[in-house]
């Protein structure tokens, strides 16, 4: 877990319980309950009501991993949680709100734009909700209240991609950032440029992510336009894969890596399409957000310390692909 931005020291996790219940809808609203109190809780643990919310768009596979996560944790748990989810801030803070006035127990919410979710989240402290944070809002958790945080360090991450890409040789990398005005990933483009430091130079493109053909053009575009790039970097894995086609259709030589993973991206790195990822261990995020308020709940524990329990950055590539392969055809990695 962090100590500082300049160290890290071991996060203590638990062990991860066997997959629970298949994953809700990505509309969100749905609800998953550990009836099943077998794999963790007893008989007589008191069933909670947590809510999920997410700034996952719609159809983002990462956020399908997180939940595969947290339906392990809410099946081992007893836990019933309602997951629900909001690419626009504003929206967001409205779900948040709703649990707030719903008067759920706890609630697990990533945090790209926090400034916009302050309300919604005092709310919730004043009405005694305990709040942890997954995935997005590293550097605000705890001026938001939230009693802990999983996920990694942007800027660690970003700085790791960095300098992987200097040992691979860039000079000149794209850096494309998929949704403007999220922190997390601006953290991402600034750290691989400080990790790349004077061995090339990082340029940002933003494209609309909800938009594949549109993402594709303008990656197309770029590379026709600058055959200087010889490094693409997308922070997820849907990009990333977008971007393959854009690489082929503009017959540039640039070479692909990625932050994050899903299944279709493992097959990718399989298929040297793209170099390598960067994986922040999604399934971990939701299942130890889960996890963390059944602890809080049942005896007031709590996960870190006071720090962020970091759940990365690690590399995915042709040295370990074949271990997380048999895990990502599961949905897990």
């Amino acid at each position: 877990m962090k100590t500082s931005r300049g160290g890290l020291r071991t996060a203590a996790v638990l062990a991860v319980a066997a997959l629970g219940l298949a994953a809700c809808s990505s509309t969100g609203g749905a609800e998953k309950s550990g009836d099943d109190a077998s794999g963790g809780a007893v008989a007589s643990t008191p069933k909670f009501k947590v809510a999920l919310i997410t700034h996952a768009s719609a159809g983002d596979t990462f956020f399908d991993i997180i939940r595969k996560g947290a339906d392990a944790a809410a099946a081992k748990d007893n836990i019933t949680y309602q997951y629900s989810n909001n690419d626009n801030a504003a929206q967001q803070a409205t779900l948040i709100q709703n649990a707030v006035d719903s008067k759920v127990d706890a609630i697990a919410v990533s945090m790209p734009n926090a400034s916009a979710l302050t309300t919604a989240l005092a709310n919730a402290k004043a009405a005694g909700i305990p709040v942890v944070a997954f995935n997005a809002g590293f550097n605000d958790w705890q001026s938001l209240g939230a009693i802990g945080y999983f996920g990694q360090d942007e800027a660690i991450a970003g700085k790791a991609a960095g300098a992987r890409l200097g040992t691979d040789g860039a000079k000149k990398v794209l850096c494309v950032i998929q949704t403007q005005g999220q922190v997390q990933l601006e953290d991402r483009c600034k750290g691989v440029a400080a990790g790349l430091g004077g061995a090339g130079s990082v340029e940002n493109i933003y494209v609309n992510g909800t938009d594949s053909s549109a993402v594709q053009t303008t990656l197309t575009a770029k590379l026709q336009q600058d055959s200087s790039i010889d490094h693409v970097i997308t922070l997820g894995a849907p990009i990333a894969l977008i971007a393959t086609q854009s690489i082929s259709e503009a017959g540039s030589s640039a070479k692909l890596a990625t932050f994050d993973t899903n299944a279709e991206l493992v097959q990718a790195i399989v298929d040297k399409k793209v170099e390598w990822a960067v994986d922040q261990q999604p399934y971990l995020q939701g299942y130890e957000a889960i996890d963390s308020l059944w602890l809080y709940l049942n005896n007031a524990n709590t996960i870190g310390g006071g720090q962020a329990t970091l759940t990365g950055p690690a590399f995915i590539d042709s040295s370990n692909i074949d271990a997380v392969s048999k895990y990502a055809k599961a949905g897990t990695r």
